[in-house]
């Protein structure tokens, strides 16, 4: 299994490797109530001073040393632009990826190709055969996200976030499902891994 992290180039954006002085740009677009409420309840809230700095430390970097988690800062027009987001996979039960994104670029489609790149990334370089993606079913824009995809709700139940518990769905696409929507995306685009990690 790959536990590097490389840079994936998309056409409006770029997923950089984190590292640990993203956590400025983090902690100053992350802790909104608009971004967090969906999370999951582990979270603390509200968010401490130091927060993104001790979650980049203390959870992310020492799984994406174990090799169970591949994680990404999403950039604008490459490496030199601004921090706007983050975006990362992971090899656990039902919970195969996660994001978020700074409030003033939400409705741009930035998202869903931070996604494509990272979700290709999964099948076609990890060779992982499922993706599996939790999230509340209040939350309509990340549904709806899903549903483009292609992926399709496997599962129902309650589920804890930090704004408290509410009906969560769990969301699934395969590899071949995957790969036949791509295939059949003129516009979709391969990732580039350009990089190792930093």
């Amino acid at each position: 299994m790959r536990n590097d992290v490389p840079r994936l180039q998309g056409d409006r954006i770029a997923l950089e490797p984190l590292v640990l002085a993203d956590s400025h740009a983090i902690q100053r677009l992350f802790p909104h109530w608009e971004i967090v409420r969906y999370l999951s309840h582990g979270m603390q809230w509200p968010y401490p001073a130091d927060g993104a700095r001790r979650l980049l430390q203390e959870v992310t970097f020492p799984s994406v040393a174990q090799g169970i988690e591949w994680a990404w800062s999403i950039r604008l027009n490459g490496k030199q632009g601004p921090l706007i987001g983050v975006i990362s996979v992971a090899d656990r039960p039902n919970d195969n990826r996660g994001f978020w994104l700074g409030l003033d670029w939400h409705g741009q489609g930035l998202m869903t190709e931070a996604c494509k790149l990272a979700t290709d990334y999964w099948f076609d370089v990890l060779g992982f055969p499922v993706m599996r993606v939790p999230k509340a079913m209040a939350n309509m824009p990340s549904r709806r996200l899903s549903e483009r995809e292609g992926m399709r709700l496997i599962q129902v139940g309650p589920r804890d976030f930090v704004s408290g518990r509410m009906p969560a769905g769990i969301w699934e696409t395969t590899a071949a499902q995957w790969r036949s929507r791509v295939s059949a995306s003129p516009s979709h685009r391969t990732p580039h891994p350009l990089a190792s990690t930093e």
